[in-house]
């Protein structure tokens, strides 16, 4: 069973930038569908971007694409959220998780396995 452990959070200006970080440990990372969700307060956790490693698969929620990157280092077992111009609703916790992930659909799994989630709160 795959552990992952985000972190980059932290406070910052609409209109900014940060990186997140999943590092995965356990298991053979690259046979995961990883993707990362966020919770924002009162709010249900919601799916926002996802990839498949091994394939040139990747998947957007609407309220993320164009601004969210996913991306993947296999030799540091690691997976990255790029966030650019960030707007105060993109405050709430981040979470990495391994999915299901199709190219318009990103999903949960039985067994899937997520992190302990990192703040990010973005200031107006």
């Amino acid at each position: 069973q795959v552990q992952l452990v985000e972190s980059g959070g932290g406070l910052v200006q609409a209109g900014g930038s940060l990186r997140l970080s999943c590092a995965a440990s356990g298991g053979t990372f690259n046979s995961y569908m990883m993707g990362w969700f966020r919770q924002a307060p009162g709010k249900e956790r919601d799916g926002i971007a996802c990839m498949r490693p091994t394939e040139d698969i990747t998947y957007y929620d609407a309220s993320v694409k164009g601004r969210f990157t996913i991306s993947v280092d296999n030799f540091k077992n690691t997976v990255y959220l790029q966030m650019t111009n960030l707007k105060p609703e993109d405050t709430g916790v981040y979470y990495c998780a391994t999915v299901v992930c199709r190219s318009r659909f990103m999903g949960t799994m039985a067994s899937s396995t997520f992190g302990q989630g990192t703040q990010v709160t973005v200031s107006s």
